[in-house]
């Protein structure tokens, strides 16, 4: 399954701008990458290990803005259309994209 994660955070003062750092930060080190500005993802075996993700962003969601998850299945997630200038043929988008450490 992959969790989407959805954020938008005011960066107005200082201190918002630290937050949302420290938010992205904590993001990349659990793993999550970027699909678009503010959207992020990461996969995840089951919905244990999701919820266990999910609990985590609950702790380190700054004070301030709203951050939104989407839990959706690898068969939706490979079902993504990507509308671009030019299409992509070289990105690997389902199953075979999982590597097992």
């Amino acid at each position: 399954m992959r969790l989407l994660v959805m954020f938008d955070l005011p960066m107005e003062t200082a201190s918002q701008r630290r937050e949302y750092r420290k938010f992205r930060k904590y993001l990349i080190k659990q793993g999550v990458f970027m699909l678009q500005e503010s959207n992020y993802c990461k996969m995840v075996p089951n919905s244990s290990a999701g919820e266990f993700i999910v609990e985590g962003l609950r702790s380190n969601k700054p004070p301030e803005g709203s951050v939104q998850i989407l839990k959706i299945t690898e068969k939706q997630f490979a079902k993504m259309e990507y509308l671009v200038g030019h299409s992509i043929n070289n990105v690997i988008n389902d199953d075979r994209r999982l590597v097992i450490l």
